[in-house]
């Protein structure tokens, strides 16, 4: 093979070789641009990490949405079920003082009639 490729013009097993030489230099040359791409791409992987490193902050407010964008969240059911059942004893309640107002007789004037006299 070394005398192929020094040599030159040989019979028909030089051509052979040359033949096989050729097979190799093309896996040698689809390896080579193998290995340059995956250089390109570790290497630019790199940048970018090194570039979000530094421009954390920057990064992140492109993802985040504006306030005002922002829908209001669901509220919790457990959180509705509790405002719900205080709403419904604060009713109750009121139900209930309503009621004791009615069924008691006015003390109030009682009093008042028994400190005037």
């Amino acid at each position: 093979m070394a005398a192929a490729a020094a040599g030159g013009a040989g019979g028909g097993g030089s051509a052979a070789l040359g033949d096989s030489g050729a097979i190799d230099y093309s896996v040698h040359e689809a390896w080579n641009e193998a290995t340059n791409v995956y250089l390109l791409v570790v290497l630019a992987s790199l940048a970018l990490l090194v570039y979000a490193r530094r421009n954390k902050r920057r990064i992140m407010r492109i993802f985040t949405l504006p306030p005002a964008a922002e829908t209001p969240p669901q509220p919790n059911f457990y959180d509705s079920m509790k405002k719900i059942r205080l709403r419904q004893q604060l009713e109750m309640y009121s139900i209930a003082r309503k009621y004791e107002q009615q069924q008691q007789p006015p003390k109030q004037t009682e009093s008042v009639q028994l400190s005037v006299e």
